[in-house]
């Protein structure tokens, strides 16, 4: 590495240059990336709901479906809107009664199917077909054009609309999200960091790996709204203290020969080892979210691992160019910290072992059982701001029609009509169904079929399926929705075994399985690759179980809170919060159990060791901590998506606990468990023969820092 690293100080100029000149591929990347905002899409396909949302797609185009109140108007003023909104590109079809039946006779006269589709006391519906899929820009402009036909008597809801919504205010919010979390993690590290320039350089250099990561997401093909929204800040945050180490090493290297250059070779050489074990524990955290069946933790997990790695990157190549641009100005320009020396803590915390412990250990019971029976929500409108107009218009619909959830249900054509309407008489019995709709039913005997155009027969009967709609009072993610959906399987199959029921209900219940399984895959994986890399990194088996227990400890912790406070936290937080938590803090973790290595292999007692290593690494761990913290918090603040609130709150919080549990009870740990430590790591007392030598300046060297 000390090669390289003189090849780096050497070429720093023409480093930076195509540096900045991959800026440009990178932000055109960027803007070309495609984004999603319907959850639901990430489902696995092969499941028969997901089946069934793309019969509906491709078939009937009812994959993308709003529905559109309109309260206390004429018929023939409701005509008109639905006439100007057939007209608006990308609406495929516009359903009305007028389509089966004569404005002018009265829903008195009608049969009840069809005046109670269509009409509930002065509330009328109108359904909405797209195109194209909820999230294309095609339909996102139709919902904006439909809405200028639009005046307060009208609601219009339904997916479609509601990823519209979450399209805008996530779109408002983001860029707000990456200027607060820049603007916090420079106030933290301008109180922390003893150069007002410093900061700065760190912010830079993080700022290109941002931008190559989300340049090179194009080759993702798209990324979700969440990732959009949190992937700039998680990477500020969790490759901080990649810069604060070699940072840090510089300092102390240039404190000892003023030759910038060397010193910055050095630095490179020194900071090599234990900035690429962190990254490398981080990286393999994220990527144990691909292990997810639903897509969305491959998309976030994917994307953060890419950040992990190119920020690493960046911290060897631009990052050193600009420290030795901007040398001079960094010494000119230094100050006070408000961080303390620590000296005193290291003693605190190994006097006061057996207590810490403790507390430690009686802190894992209810952390434990809390975080284990937190209550998660899964309905997406949940999330979203009550004021928003697609939520508003949801709730009318639930009010006005009892259409909580609707249900579609695609039965082979080859099923005769007759079995049809007795499969609709059973699903009508089903606990909590209220309605069930299908072309016989609607037309009724009372209207020849041969009257019905064949464009309004399509969208409910075409190639091969029929459609049968059944709306049910229960909302989405309702835990008696799941019961519902399986009567209404036994029902539906016995007529027609590869029959398919779909909708926001079916997927939602298939994203509860989905998830619960992806919980406990995710949490396994996350601890058993980041198990690997520690014991590659130290050659141990007891010291990366000592690490991911105290780590899990922290999430436990962390994961319980909204459990005392009687919260509930979205479903995706419940189950990347660990994995995130686990890869962006196992760093600090690294850090401190290589610092008390390196003071056990010089000859130290362990007491002193650890004392050191407290002593030496709180600093770091601090910085890095509240800088983390900083960048999340800022999102929690100002975000009006309870999703994205809810998530950035437990990182950020998170990022403190595990900072309390890695400087005050693991230390503990590791001091109480040395001998077992001894008995099962590779050269725990000395360092293999090509290091020696090396461990006791090393270890002086960070003592040193601590004087600086």
């Amino acid at each position: 590495m000390k090669r390289t690293g003189n090849i780096i100080v050497r070429g720093r100029i023409p480093i930076l240059i195509i540096g900045i000149l991959l800026l440009i591929p990178a932000y055109l990347g960027f803007v070309k990336t495609k984004v999603n905002y319907d959850i639901l899409s990430y489902l696995p396909t092969g499941i028969d709901s997901v089946d069934g949302e793309h019969i509906l797609d491709e078939k009937f185009s009812d994959a993308a479906t709003s529905f559109l109140v309109v309260r206390g108007m004429d018929d023939k003023d409701v005509a008109a809107i639905k006439q100007n909104i057939s007209k608006v590109d990308g609406v495929e079809n516009v359903i009305w009664k007028n389509d089966v039946t004569d404005i002018t006779i009265p829903d008195s006269m009608l049969p009840s199917t069809l005046s109670g589709a269509f009409t509930k006391g002065d509330s009328t519906l109108i359904l909405i077909q797209f195109k194209n899929n909820s999230s294309s820009a095609v339909t996102q402009k139709a919902i904006a054009n439909i809405r200028k036909y639009l005046n307060k008597q009208c609601y219009l809801s339904g997916m479609s609309a509601i990823v519209k919504d979450t399209v805008d205010l996530s779109d408002s919010e983001t860029p707000k999200y990456v200027l607060l979390a820049v603007a916090l993690s420079l106030l933290v590290m301008c109180l922390l960091i003893n150069s007002w320039i410093v900061p700065f350089l760190f912010l830079t250099s993080i700022g290109f790996a941002i931008m190559y990561n989300f340049g090179t997401n194009i080759f993702l093909g798209q990324i979700s709204y969440i990732t959009k929204a949190l992937a700039a800040v998680l990477q500020i945050g969790v490759t901080m203290d990649f810069a604060i180490f070699l940072y840090n090493r510089y300092e102390h290297e240039y404190h000892k020969n003023p030759d910038k250059e060397q010193a910055m070779a050095k630095a490179l050489k020194a900071s090599f080892t234990p900035v690429f074990g962190s990254g490398m524990a981080t990286t393999c955290g994220f990527l144990a979210l691909g292990v997810m069946r639903l897509q969305l933790g491959k998309d976030i997990g994917f994307v953060m691992a890419k950040g992990v790695f190119l920020s690493m990157v960046c911290t060897f190549t631009i990052l050193p160019a600009l420290l030795l641009l901007f040398n001079k100005p960094i010494h000119r320009f230094r100050h006070p910290t408000i961080l303390p020396s620590f000296k005193k803590l290291g003693g605190f915390v190994v006097k006061k072992r057996v207590p810490l412990l403790i507390i430690g250990l009686v802190l894992l019971v209810p952390a434990y059982f809390g975080q284990k029976n937190v209550s998660v929500y899964y309905n997406l409108d949940r999330s979203l701001p009550k004021t928003m107009d697609s939520v508003i218009s949801l709730n009318v619909l639930k009010k006005d029609f009892n259409m909580a959830t609707t249900h579609m249900i695609l039965v082979r054509d080859t099923t005769p009509s007759y079995e049809i309407a007795d499969m609709a008489d059973q699903l009508k019995n089903v606990e909590g169904i209220t309605d069930v709709y299908s072309l016989d039913q609607i037309v009724g005997p009372g209207i020849p079929s041969d009257i019905i155009p064949s464009d309004i027969r399509d969208m409910v009967e075409k190639d091969g399926y029929k459609l049968v709609l059944a709306n049910s009072s229960y909302s989405s993610s309702d835990t008696a929705i799941g019961t519902q959906l399986k009567a209404m399987k036994a029902i539906v199959k016995k007529y027609d075994p590869k029959a398919m029921i779909t909708g926001e209900g079916a997927l939602t219940n298939d994203l509860i399985d989905i998830s619960n399984t992806d919980f406990n895959n995710v949490n396994f994986l996350s601890i058993g690759v980041v198990f690997a890399v520690v014991l590659l990194i130290f050659g141990s088996l007891s010291l990366p179980v000592l690490l991911v227990c105290g780590i899990e400890l922290a999430i436990f912790i962390n994961m319980s809170i909204p459990f005392y406070q009687g919260e509930t936290i979205p479903f995706i937080a419940s189950i990347v919060i660990g994995c995130i938590q686990l890869a962006a803090t196992v760093d600090y973790a690294i850090l401190l159990s290589s610092s008390y290595r390196e003071r056990i292999r010089n000859g130290e007692n362990k007491f002193d060791a650890m004392s050191k290593a407290v002593q030496h690494s709180t600093k770091s761990i601090v910085t890095s901590a509240m800088t983390f913290f900083g960048a999340t918090f800022g999102v929690y603040l100002i975000s009006t998506i309870s999703l994205l609130k809810s998530l950035t709150l437990l990182i950020a919080r998170g990022a403190i606990i595990s900072t309390f549990v890695i400087v005050f009870i693991l230390p503990a740990v590791l001091v109480l468990c040395e001998p077992i430590l001894e008995k099962t790591s590779l050269h725990w007392k000395r360092a293999p023969k090509l290091l020696e030598g090396k461990t006791s300046q090393e270890a002086q060297a960070e003592d040193d820092e601590d004087d600086m």
